[in-house]
């Protein structure tokens, strides 16, 4: 198995960029694994948003995973077969799924519901002063 990490930072290197939306900052193991591969900290552009839960993957805006995983060990199925979480998603190049998707990525991305969210105490990265 090749960590998701690995994958990103490789991605990184080929010149893609990665854009993550976070509901808050990943604890120490997360962490721990992040700093095997530099450069991640550096390349990917990341926003928190106590608000989000949604997850999910847009690739070229053609292409989306979204599903009930999160992104840890367990929630990845990397726990080994009787210690990972029973999850579900959807990968899809349907325009009717992939838009809707890449529309509130981007709306959360760029504030647009910040004014009213209500919980900018806890977001420091709000564009809504």
């Amino acid at each position: 198995m090749v960590p998701f990490l690995q994958i990103l930072a490789e991605l990184l290197r080929r010149g893609i960029e990665i854009r993550l939306i976070h509901a808050k900052e990943p604890g120490p193991a997360f962490r721990q694994d992040f700093d095997r591969f530099p450069g991640l900290w550096s390349g990917i552009e990341r926003v928190l948003c106590p608000r989000v839960h949604f997850k999910c993957i847009i690739a070229d805006g053609v292409r989306a995973y979204f599903g009930s995983a999160n992104l840890t060990g367990a929630g990845m199925g990397a726990k080994g077969g009787t210690r990972r979480n029973f999850e579900n998603g959807v990968l899809t190049n349907d325009p009717a799924l992939v838009e809707p998707l890449a529309e509130q990525f981007d709306a959360v991305w760029l504030g647009a519901h910040c004014a009213k969210c209500g919980r900018r105490q806890y977001c420091t990265d709000c564009p809504v002063g």
